[in-house]
């Protein structure tokens, strides 16, 4: 489906209203049926709807017209979506909604009094253009909502290619914004993407069989053939570097805009004053630009000058000034020099300022120059679901967050680099962060950095996802879990610099992956560990022996709830026995109550739990009760939560037993899609087999629940292998039990 193919729906689609507009009697004269929206600029996808207004001048009654025009278009099976106005009040309508006056600026006469279209559009923009001053912030602000709510085209997940930042919608604005004549917009290059991605929504409507703008995961592979493409990701690029163009345009453009209010209307164009920044760099206006004295073929650092001071700075990195860097700039030598590398730290730790000038320099080519290694993770998507961003954008979120940081660690410059390149080993069959260790050390080595700080890249690469790992999913007091960290990780230096890219990686990778609960749960370990390597002791865990929950008599539950927040920590302490941490966890989930995460552990002939769930307003008193019916036998569980077989798309659940954990227990971990219930299933199951949690943690990132279980026989230590084995193959039976599906794994 091309242009020319929206072209004959159009035409087939002002036809068929032409002809309604007829036989209902419409007069040649002080009546107009104009269309608006999509409809109006020539542009209906295959279910798009026809958005018509019937415009009169003041004083025509058209009561008698529209109740017979709209008939046949219905009864064609056509999607209508109508008005009638007259002239005045479309004005005023105008004048008192943004979104009308910017819709009208598409105004198109399809049938009748052309007198009265013409009359309509015309001053419609001559509206627009004296009160552009008055109303573009206003715009702005609808824009960056939107842009908040819907995410970017090239970089969400599930992307949304009208509602999206740099997606149709933006397009629209850029021309409303070129039409004020304050700002100009490059013409061809907005046409050229707009109608590509105009391409892209007319297949998506044929393949998706109905009318949408979001790419949902399963419209990648047929959407990539009906583009002519081999795969689906050559059909991402595509569309997401559409995406980034046009919201590269919209940036630019809106910084214009914003230097054209600041100027009086009155003000006379005059030369621009260049304000020297560094060797060869100049600010002008809010542009960074070449001094007139800069000689880029004799300065190859000139470009990372330029680019750190206006991400520093908060500048716009004109494009053209870019541009000609690429062309005529220096090549950087390798190793690079020292103010190179002093340069590139400067624009990763810029913070915010960061991301408009990393963009500009992919749209330059500027990038390629400078890390080529950036094509490996260019618009690259996540595969896990909890991810924001594609691989490339959460990468410099990533640089973004770890600039918050950089004051808490002894080499902010190791950690910014580290930060960059945490990623780059995506998209291959190899472990990520074990690919893209060599590839880091390259980089580092590249840049020019000492031997002991390429090790320390290369190490924090490689480890990267340790900290949460081994936090989020081992026994805090069992000692095998500070092993884990200290074995990979020798030095209190290299720990800070791996708690602090922690942090940043899993904020730049959405809220739910930076918890208050997960965030106290790594920075503990990271504090236990320090202590490790500083003085070889290791000190107990935050909150361990914080039982302000009273112990309870003989057969009772203590529950204690408090808010945190993004939700309620609730701490449950009861006699300990086998089962009971199934009980509770099936009390939560027939109160329909979402687990986050949760802890729990035995101290002598105690049982304590703590749970991080969704519900901000839970009743203690309720959920005790719901635990006494429960362990009691009034309620059975297993009649409401019974297990179900793998729905389509969905991962099988996996069961793991890790013998490296611990030398004291035998450590399972469970990994299945996140649903009410799998965690009852999973003591059920320990329990039956008289099996003995002695402590379990449980975390829930995106779709899939990671469970682990420090499990013990119920008068003795680990289990057997065999036992152990036979509670792998219980568990996976009870998670899964129909169809089968599932791994068990040594």
């Amino acid at each position: 489906m091309t242009a020319a193919d929206r072209a004959a729906r159009t035409e087939d689609a002002d036809a068929l209203c032409g002809k309604a507009f007829a036989g209902a009697g419409g007069p040649d004269s002080g009546v107009a049926m104009v269309a608006v929206g999509g409809y109006g600029r020539g542009e209906l996808a295959p279910y798009s709807d026809l958005d018509l207004v019937l415009v009169s001048d003041a004083g025509v009654d058209v009561g008698p017209l529209a109740e017979q025009v709209w008939y046949p278009i219905w009864d064609s099976g056509a999607r209508l979506d109508h008005a009638v106005r007259t002239l005045p009040e479309m004005l005023d309508a105008a004048a008192g909604d943004i979104r009308v006056a910017t819709g009208l600026l598409d105004v198109r006469h399809v049938a009748g009094d052309v007198g009265v279209a013409l009359r309509l559009r015309t001053t419609v923009l001559a509206q627009w253009r004296r009160q552009a001053r008055e109303r573009l912030p206003e715009l702005r602000s609808i824009v960056a909502a939107r842009h908040r709510v819907v995410g970017e085209l090239a970089h969400a997940a599930v992307p949304d290619i009208k509602e999206g930042a740099g997606g149709l919608r933006d397009a629209s604005v850029l021309k409303a914004l070129t039409a004020t004549w304050l700002v100009d917009v490059p013409a061809a290059d907005l046409e050229r993407c707009r109608l590509a991605l105009l391409d892209v929504r007319d297949q998506l409507h044929a393949v998706a069989g109905r009318a949408t703008d979001r790419i949902a995961p399963e419209h990648w592979e047929p959407l990539a053939a009906s583009l002519g493409y081999d795969g689906e990701r050559d059909a991402q690029r595509h569309v997401r570097e559409l995406g980034r163009r046009l919201w590269h345009l919209n940036r630019l453009a809106w910084r214009r805009v914003d230097d054209a209010l600041r100027r009086s209307p009155a003000a006379r164009p005059r030369r621009p004053e260049l304000q020297p920044l560094g060797p060869g760099v100049a600010r002008s206006g809010g542009e960074v630009v070449l001094d007139r004295g800069a000689r880029p073929d004799r300065d190859p650092v000139l470009l990372l000058r330029a680019a750190a001071e206006a991400a520093t700075r908060d500048l716009v990195l004109a494009p053209p000034t870019a541009a000609r860097l690429v062309r005529e700039g220096a090549v950087l030598p390798e190793p690079w020099p020292a103010e190179a590398r002093h340069q590139f730290v400067r624009l990763l730790a810029a913070g915010p300022g960061l991301l408009p000038v990393w963009e500009t320099l992919e749209e330059t080519g500027a990038l390629d120059l400078v890390l080529p290694e950036w094509e490996r993770i260019r618009l690259l998507p996540h595969a896990s679901a909890i991810h924001r961003f594609t691989v490339d954008r959460h990468v410099v979120e990533t640089c973004i967050e770890a600039a918050g940081l950089i004051r808490g660690v002894s080499r902010p410059d190791v950690l910014a680099v580290a930060a960059l390149l945490h990623d780059i080993g995506k998209g291959g069959l190899t472990e990520h962060s074990q690919a893209g260790a060599p590839i880091a050390r390259e980089v580092a080595a590249r840049m020019g950095f000492e031997a002991a700080s390429i090790d320390l890249i290369e190490l924090l690469v490689r480890h990267h996802l340790l900290l949460a790992s081994v936090a989020t999913t081992r026994d805090p007091d069992d000692p095998a879990t500070i092993e884990a960290i200290t074995e990979h990780i020798e030095t209190p230096e290299a720990l800070a610099l791996l708690t602090a890219l922690t942090e940043a990686d899993a904020k730049a990778t959405s809220s739910k992956a930076w918890s208050s609960w997960r965030a106290g749960l790594v920075h503990d370990l990271s504090r236990r560990a320090a202590a490790a390597l500083t003085n070889g002791e290791v000190p107990p865990p935050i909150g361990s022996d914080d039982l302000t929950v009273p112990t309870p008599a003989a057969g009772e539950v203590s529950v204690r709830v408090e808010p945190v927040p993004d939700g309620s920590r609730v701490w449950i302490v009861a006699e300990d026995r086998v089962g009971l941490l199934a009980q509770v966890a099936a009390a939560f989930a027939l109160r329909r109550v979402p687990v986050h995460a949760a802890r729990a552990w035995s101290q002598g002939d105690t049982a304590v739990s703590v749970w991080d769930v969704a519900e901000q307003a839970l009743d203690a008193r309720a959920l005790r009760d719901q635990i006494a019916t429960i362990a009691t036998g009034r309620v059975d569980p297993a009649l409401r939560l019974a297990p179900r077989p793998v729905a389509d798309g969905e991962l099988a659940p996996t069961v793991v037993i890790r013998p490296e954990a611990s030398d004291q227990s035998t450590v399972i971990e469970v990994r299945a899609a996140d649903r009410l219930g799998v965690l009852h299933l999973v003591c059920g199951a320990l329990a039956d087999l008289d099996i003995t949690v002695r402590s379990a943690h449980v975390s829930t990132l995106g779709p899939q629940a990671v469970d682990v279980f420090y499990v013990q026989e119920a008068h003795a230590g680990a289990l057997s292998e065999t036992r152990a084995a036979d509670a792998a193959h219980a568990i996976r039976d009870r998670v899964s039990p129909e169809d089968g599906s599932g791994t068990v794994r040594r």
